[in-house]
């Protein structure tokens, strides 16, 4: 049975991936530095209290897994706005080597539409907008996709459009050229659908697609 390192596993898209794993019959390691305080539970859910910039936590998470899934978020804040934002590439240089150094090769990672080379295909009247609020926070989540695409891993990097609420969909798009990238909606349970089929399918390594309905 797959046992899958889940990073940031206490709300949001993390948490939705640790129930979808859960039900697909997979193992879960939730490491998050709530962990404790997850309402979640499965005898094969394994809650971790860590925290994903210190090495020593995520080294210890990592032993005995055979994937890592790591979703990262910030608060919706006045420091989105004013920064520093450098979580999500900190975390990735904490986690990248220590993968290596256990012997953990599959990585599924979640940043979203906007960042690395996705950034391109955002509409120019949204561009002023996006970056004033998101342009720290996405330009980080493009520093931790350039150092993700530089490793030597096998990694699948998901790019999501609006996160909303709600059950998964069964229409959801898979956006894998850059000809089709495009901003839309999609819930936090379809992205946690596309985790689980990311890590079942090898088509999707070195894959960044973006996602929406």
């Amino acid at each position: 049975m797959q046992r899958t390192l889940v990073i940031g596993a206490s709300r949001g898209i993390g948490l939705a991936a640790c129930e979808a794993l859960l039900a697909q019959g997979q193992q879960v390691r939730a490491l998050a530095r709530s962990a404790q305080t997850m309402t979640l539970a499965h005898e094969a859910l394994e809650k971790r209290q860590g925290d994903a910039l210190v090495s020593a936590d995520v080294s210890a998470a990592l032993d005995g897994v055979d994937a890592v899934v790591q979703c990262l978020g910030v608060p919706l804040n006045l420091r989105l706005l004013t920064g520093p934002i450098t979580l999500f590439g900190a975390a990735t240089d904490v986690l990248l080597p220590a993968m290596q150094a256990a012997g953990v090769r599959r990585l599924v990672a979640v940043t979203g539409f906007g960042a690395g080379d996705s950034g391109a295909a955002i509409h120019p009247l949204q561009r002023l907008g996006f970056n004033l609020v998101f342009g720290r926070a996405y330009a980080d989540k493009s520093r931790q996709e350039a150092l993700i695409k530089a490793s030597e891993l096998d990694w699948t990097i998901a790019r999501p459009g609006v996160l909303t609420n709600g059950p998964p969909r069964d229409d959801y798009r898979v956006l894998i050229e850059p000809d089709s990238w495009r901003n839309g909606v999609i819930s936090r349970a379809s992205v946690a659908d596309f985790i689980v089929t990311a890590l079942a399918d090898d088509a999707y390594v070195g894959a960044a697609p973006v996602l929406v309905n």
